[in-house]
């Protein structure tokens, strides 16, 4: 190893690199991440604002994590479905797509847990910490756009009513102490 290089590169060295490239070098290279992951096009596709849905990719991979199709073998991995919405939320983090990803992340493990009785105490758990997030990102926006994501939000907690470890109970409380009114839903 040269002498002064540390033996783990740094964003420094890599931004170091980067001043090197000239134009056609730079789009080189943006070009080859873009091939080498869904991940990356599903990344520069929601920062560049390409597509129909670039929510898509993300609410696949939600999907996939927490509500797998048990047939085929998948399993459950709530980290893996919360690192869709930490992956989108670097890529542009828009509230409104925050929102909607936290939203669908609860309606979601409500479907599998229908679906399937599924009670294991961290996916329950990691359901109230998204249901409690998802009211923070809806209450953030502008009051014509928080309706839809409310009424939502709203229409979970009904649903929850067959868990077991008393997350309708949790759920409501979260929905009560955010103080929403009716206005806010209609």
């Amino acid at each position: 190893m040269p002498k002064g290089k540390s033996a783990s590169p740094t964003w420094s060295d890599v931004k170091a690199v980067l001043l090197t490239f000239d134009r056609a070098g730079l789009q080189g290279l943006v070009q080859d991440l873009y091939a080498a992951s869904q991940a990356n096009q599903a990344f520069l596709h929601a920062r560049f604002g390409l597509g129909q849905d670039q929510l898509e990719p993300y609410k696949k991979r939600i999907s996939r994590w927490v509500c797998p199709e048990v047939m085929r073998g998948q399993t459950v991995s709530v980290s893996k479905a919360k690192k869709a919405i930490a992956d989108y939320q670097k890529a542009i983090g828009r509230p409104e797509g925050m929102a909607e990803l936290s939203i669908f992340y609860c309606e979601e493990v409500l479907s599998f847990n229908e679906a399937y009785g599924f009670d294991d105490e961290r996916y329950l758990a990691a359901l109230i910490r998204m249901y409690d997030g998802a009211l923070k990102f809806a209450l953030s926006l502008p009051p014509a756009e928080r309706s839809t994501y409310l009424d939502r939000l709203d229409r979970l907690r009904a649903r929850a009513k067959h868990f077991g470890g008393g997350v309708q109970d949790q759920l409501n409380s979260l929905w009560y102490d955010a103080d929403i009114d009716e206005q806010q839903i209609e």
